[in-house]
């Protein structure tokens, strides 16, 4: 299977959850249910980014399939400049940057093994070069440790802002009208989980689960004290 066909989706039929899995499931699913004639509007969301996803269920499972497996147009045909203009300088910027590794290589000397340094302009104010020229290994050496730390420790950052964004754009869909929905966006953003469960309690079970889901990683269901568990 694709990765496009198997992009994992939810599926909500008013407030109820219809299905959860791949994409090419969520969607044939949801043609059962419209052509059995669903009572309720039905939206087919994106776990990864909360949004919800468009589909074309007309034709058959094939051409279902066919449409779902098309990447998606990066470039409107009349705006992509004809190969023969990209081909020819790509080739020539290419000789020119290898030109230039070898003879940098050289200057080094034959014994320093090649590591992959691209030297590329960086701009900085005199008072943050005087500081860089005194910490030890060089400026190029501080400015790959500062990069490499802002990596490992932008990662948890980064991927906490996108679980939020996934949760606010599946509750602004889909929880607009419910109650205590301003509450709760702040509470999402603020990273206060508790504050968030208490301003959901009252919203369908379906819907708060997959909110917590998409914020937190927490299991369909799974509530903390604060907030008010589904009795079974």
């Amino acid at each position: 299977m694709s990765d496009l066909l198997s992009k994992p989706c939810t599926a909500f039929e008013g407030y109820r959850r219809l299905l959860a899995g791949p994409l090419i499931d969520v969607a044939l699913a949801v043609k059962t249910a419209t052509e059995g004639g669903s009572p309720s509007a039905i939206l087919v969301f994106d776990d990864r980014t909360g949004r919800v996803v468009d589909l074309d269920l007309r034709g058959g499972t094939a051409e279902i399939v066919e449409r779902l497996s098309r990447p998606p147009q990066t470039f409107a045909g009349r705006h992509r400049p004809p190969s023969n203009q990209l081909a020819e300088p790509a080739k020539d910027n290419a000789a020119k940057d290898d030109a230039a590794k070898e003879e940098g290589t050289e200057a080094r000397g034959r014994g320093r093994p090649k590591l992959g340094v691209v030297a590329r302009e960086v701009t900085l104010l005199p008072k943050q070069w005087d500081w860089l020229a005194t910490q030890p290994g060089g400026a190029s050496a501080v400015l790959r440790r500062l990069v490499d730390d802002a990596r490992r420790n932008g990662g948890e950052r980064q991927a906490r802002r996108a679980a939020q964004e996934a949760a606010y754009h599946f509750m602004q869909a889909i929880a607009g009208d419910l109650p205590g929905y301003e509450e709760a966006t702040r509470a999402l953003f603020a990273n206060d989980r508790p504050k968030l469960e208490h301003g959901i309690a009252d919203w369908p079970h379906d819907i708060r689960a997959h909110a917590l889901r998409l914020a937190f990683g927490a299991p369909d269901g799974a509530m903390s004290e604060s907030g008010r568990k589904e009795t079974p």
